[in-house]
C-alpha cells in the first residue's frame, strides 16, 4: 500500500496539514458533541469527522469581500421535517423544533445529526443577538448556500426568498431586528432534487444513488453569518487583473442607481503599489506597474482595500491573462501569453461524513494540496460549486480551476402512457432558470484568479436536443466574463460551440487525435483539443475504506476497469498517462482530466479512497508521468505563435 508522505504537504509558508496515516484509528463517529446534538455514524468517516465539534467552519466565508464587523451563526440550530410546500404558509414561530442540527451541513449527512432520506421540506431555526456597537448600521444576513429554495423569516416576518442550491445570497434584515434582544431566525427549505417532474441544477445528487450518482444534500450546507455595514455599502466586487497590470473593476453598491466615488488601494505585502479613485456601479480601469504575475508555478496575489464612505472591505486579485492562440499550427490555451498544458483531476467534492460539506477547511484543502504535491496544475470542479474558501485555496496554491455549471437532472427518463420511454429534459421555464443560475455562477466567481474555464454542459445532461442552447449560453457567458475560456459541451453532444473540442473516453485517452469513438466527436482543429475525462480505472479495497452501503458496494463492478492490486493499478495508470503523452507529442492534445481525486460511494477509481486514509498512487511514478506531459507539451510547441 502506498501512503502519502507528510513531507509533500509543506506547500505554503506557514501552512501544515496533519496527515492521516495507517496508524490512525478508524473513527466510530459516536462521540456526543453537545447536549441535544450528536453526530450520527455515517457509512464511512474521515480523519476530520471527530474534529468538527459544534463550532464548524469558523473562518470568514467570503474571502473576496471581507468585513471586520461580522458574527458567525454556524453551530447547533434546531430542525424539523415539514410535510409539504404549503407548510411555508404556517411558520412555527416561537416554537422549539423537533431536534438539533449542525449548521452548515447536509441533512443527509452524519455530521448534521439527522442523516435522513428524502429531506424535501424542512424548517431550521436559531436566534442571534446583534452587538451593541453595530447600532445605526445596516445588518446583513448572509447564506453561503442553501439547497435548493430558502424562505427566510426574522422575528415572525418574511425577510426574503432565494432559489439556487449553489450560490450565496444576502438579506438586509435591519428593519426586522429587535435591538438588544434575541432575534428569531427561521428558514424554510424546499429541496426537490430529482423528485417528480423537477428539472433543476443538481449535479450528481439523486434520491436513488447508484454508482456514479450519489447521496443528495439538502438544507443549509454552507456558512451563515451576519455583518454590519453603512446604509450605502459595497454589495459586490468584480475584479480582473491582467498580465499587463491593468485592473478592470466594478464596485457594486446597495444604492445601485446612485453613482458615487470609491477608493481602491492595491498592496503587495506591506507596500502600496497603486491607489485609484473610481465611480461605483460602473466599470473602471487602472494600472499596476510591473506586477508579479499569477501562475501555477508562482501564485502571486495582491491584497486590495476598497473604501466607500465609512464602509471598507478587503479583497485581492492575481495578475494573469487567460486566452487562446495558435502555436506551431495548433490552437492552444494560453496563460500569460504562453501555452499551458492543463492537467488535473475530476474533483467531485463529496465527503462520506458531510456529503457536500467538507468536515473542515483543513480537510477541503488537504485534497487540493495532495493534487498540487503530485504535480497537477489544475482541478476540474465537477458539476458542483464549492464554498468560496475552496477557490481562495486554489488561488493560493496555484491550481487552475475548470468550473462546471451543476448539471440539470442527468440521464433520467420517464415512461409515457403509451409505454415508451422519454428522456427527462427541461421545459422552457426550467431552461430559463438554468440560464439564470449559470449567470449567477459566473458573476459570483469571475474574480477568482485561478478559474480558467467555464463548462456549461457535461455529457449532454439536461442539454436540449430540439435546438442547440449551448451557442446562446456560450455567448452570454462570454459577455459576462470575456477574460476566460468556455468549454460549452464537455464530452458530448458537441455542435461546435465554445473554445474546446473536448473528448471523454475511458479508460484510454483520445485527445486531439485523428481517431475517436462514436460516443464522442472527432477532433475539431479550429478549437482546443482537450481530454475532458479519461482514466477511471479502479482498485477495490477492504470494507474499512468503503462507503458501507450494500447498494453502493453492489455497483463497484460497474467501474470501467478493476485492477486487482495497487501495483497493477499504478502500472495501468502509467500506461494511460504514457499514451496521453504520446498524443501530446504526436497530435494536438492541450490538456486532460484524470478521473478522479477520490473514490465516491460506489466508485473506487480515486487517487485516494473516499475516507482519504489510503492513497493508491506511487508518488515517484506519478510525479514523473505528470512532468512528462508538461515536457512533451513544451517540446511540441516550440514553434511560432499567432493569436
Amino acid at each position: 500500500m502506498h501512503f502519502l508522505r507528510s513531507a509533500i504537504f509543506s506547500l505554503l509558508a506557514g501552512t501544515s496539514l496533519a496527515r492521516p496515516g495507517s496508524q490512525d484509528k478508524i473513527s466510530t463517529a459516536k462521540q456526543a458533541r453537545a447536549a441535544g446534538y450528536a453526530l450520527k455514524e455515517p457509512p464511512l468517516t474521515t480523519p476530520w469527522t471527530d474534529k468538527v465539534g459544534t463550532d464548524p467552519w469558523p473562518e470568514y466565508p467570503r474571502p473576496q469581500m471581507q468585513r471586520s464587523q461580522w458574527q458567525n451563526l454556524n453551530g447547533v440550530w434546531q430542525y424539523q421535517n415539514a410535510s409539504s410546500l404549503a407548510a411555508v404558509q404556517n411558520p412555527p414561530f416561537g416554537q422549539d423544533l423537533a431536534q438539533d442540527v449542525l449548521i452548515p451541513s447536509c441533512l443527509e449527512s452524519g455530521l448534521s445529526g439527522v442523516q435522513g432520506e428524502y429531506m424535501i421540506y424542512s424548517w431550521f431555526s436559531t436566534s442571534f443577538k446583534v452587538p451593541k456597537d453595530w447600532h445605526g448600521q445596516s445588518i446583513l444576513l448572509n447564506f453561503g448556500a442553501v439547497d435548493y429554495e430558502a424562505t427566510v423569516f426574522v422575528n415572525g416576518k418574511k425577510a426574503g426568498f432565494h432559489r439556487g442550491g449553489y450560490f450565496r445570497f444576502t438579506l438586509d434584515v435591519t428593519s426586522f431586528l429587535k435591538p438588544g434582544q434575541q432575534n428569531e431566525l427561521l428558514v424554510f427549505v424546499h429541496d426537490p432534487t430529482d423528485d417528480g417532474d423537477y428539472v433543476i441544477p443538481i449535479g450528481k445528487q439523486t434520491h436513488r444513488p447508484s454508482h456514479i450518482f450519489y447521496t443528495p444534500c439538502s438544507g443549509i450546507w454552507q456558512s451563515v453569518w451576519i455583518e454590519a455595514a453603512p446604509q450605502n455599502h459595497v454589495s459586490g466586487l468584480d475584479i480582473d487583473g491582467n498580465m499587463e497590470g491593468q485592473v478592470n473593476m466594478t464596485v457594486h453598491t446597495s444604492s445601485a442607481n446612485i453613482t458615487t466615488s470609491v477608493q481602491v488601494v492595491v498592496h503587495d505585502g506591506e507596500n502600496v503599489v497603486a491607489t485609484y479613485r473610481g465611480p461605483t456601479n460602473q466599470p473602471f480601469q487602472f494600472k499596476v506597474d510591473s506586477p508579479k504575475l499569477w501562475s501555477p508555478s508562482s501564485p502571486n496575489l495582491y491584497n486590495i482595500t476598497v473604501t466607500l464612505g465609512k464602509d471598507q472591505v478587503q479583497s485581492y486579485t492575481g495578475f494573469r491573462t487567460i486566452s487562446k492562440g495558435t502555436v506551431d499550427g495548433v490552437v492552444r490555451p494560453l496563460l500569460n501569453g504562453e501555452f499551458i498544458f492543463m492537467f488535473g483531476t475530476l474533483d467531485q467534492g463529496f465527503w462520506p461524513d458531510g456529503i457536500y460539506t467538507a468536515p473542515t477547511k483543513e480537510a477541503m484543502v488537504y485534497d487540493l494540496q495532495m493534487l498540487k504535491s503530485l504535480g497537477f496544475n489544475m482541478v476540474r470542479k465537477h458539476i458542483k460549486v464549492e464554498p468560496e474558501l475552496f477557490y481562495r485555496a486554489c488561488d493560493e496554491l496555484g491550481l487552475l480551476v475548470i468550473q462546471d455549471m451543476p448539471a440539470l437532472r442527468p440521464i433520467q427518463s420517464r415512461t409515457l402512457p403509451n409505454c415508451t420511454s422519454q428522456t427527462i429534459l427541461p421545459n422552457a421555464a426550467q431552461q430559463a432558470e438554468f440560464s439564470r443560475q449559470l449567470e449567477v455562477l459566473v458573476n459570483q466567481h469571475k474574480s477568482f484568479p485561478s478559474i480558467a474555464t467555464w463548462i456549461i454542459y457535461n455529457e449532454g445532461w439536461g442539454q436540449l436536443t430540439d435546438y442547440y442552447p449551448e451557442f446562446e449560453l456560450t455567448d452570454r457567458v462570454k459577455q459576462l466574463d470575456p477574460t476566460r475560456l468556455v468549454d460549452s459541451t464537455t464530452g458530448w453532444y458537441d455542435h461546435g460551440a465554445g473554445d474546446f473540442s473536448d473528448n471523454h473516453h475511458y479508460a484510454n485517452p483520445q485527445c486531439g487525435t485523428p481517431f475517436y469513438s462514436t460516443s464522442s466527436s472527432p477532433y475539431d482543429d479550429t478549437r482546443i483539443g482537450f481530454q475532458g475525462e479519461f482514466g477511471g480505472i479502479g482498485n477495490n479495497v477492504s470494507i474499512e475504506h468503503l462507503w458501507n452501503n450494500q447498494n453502493a458496494i453492489n455497483t463497484i463492478n460497474q467501474t470501467y476497469e478493476i485492477d486487482i492490486t495497487l501495483d497493477a493499478w499504478n502500472y495501468r495508470s502509467h500506461l494511460l498517462l504514457s499514451e496521453l503523452q504520446d498524443q501530446v507529442r504526436l497530435f494536438s492534445c492541450s490538456g486532460g482530466v484524470w478521473t478522479q481525486t477520490t473514490d465516491v460511494e460506489g466508485e473506487v477509481n480515486g487517487l485516494m479512497t473516499y475516507d482519504r486514509r489510503l492513497s493508491r498512487v506511487d508518488e515517484d511514478q506519478w510525479k514523473a508521468d505528470i512532468q512528462g506531459l508538461y515536457d512533451a507539451a513544451a517540446a511540441r510547441s516550440n514553434g511560432t505563435m499567432s493569436s
